[in-house]
């Protein structure tokens, strides 16, 4: 039963990216459109399948409840706003800002050691002890 189920979500998924990279995109209502019919997703030619404004979007999770495939998350990866292996990367693992905080540090020894080399204006006087 498990092998079936396997089956069926990657034949739904094959079906489901063969959608998504032949959709017509209409410019001028910023809509996609399908262009061909898929009776497994149940989605009719000319269906709009990704609009701006006012629209559900298409969810695989719910094609996959709709064919009754049980534990329908573990085939489905996480939303990148949810989380996944990126963010917990981004959160956990890598330094946060510390080459910005380097690369202050440095600027700023710089400008010092290139204030100390330049020679100072009229003599070190200034402007007001003229």
């Amino acid at each position: 039963m498990g092998l079936s189920q396997k089956e069926i979500v990657e034949t739904l998924r094959i079906q489901w990216k063969k959608l998504w990279q032949e959709r017509v995109d209409d410019k001028l209502r910023a809509e996609g459109i399908a262009t061909a019919d898929y009776c497994d997703l149940h989605i009719e030619k000319g269906t709009v399948i990704h609009a701006t404004r006012d629209y559900k979007a298409l969810n695989f999770k719910e094609i996959l409840e709709q064919h009754q495939v049980a534990n329908a998350d573990r085939f489905i990866p996480l939303c990148p706003q949810v989380g996944g292996w990126t963010k917990f990367v981004k959160l956990n693992i890598t330094n946060h800002g510390s080459r910005k905080r380097q690369a202050k540090i440095t600027c700023k020894e710089k400008q010092r050691a290139r204030a100390e080399e330049q020679q100072a204006r009229k003599g070190g006087r200034g402007w007001l002890h003229l």
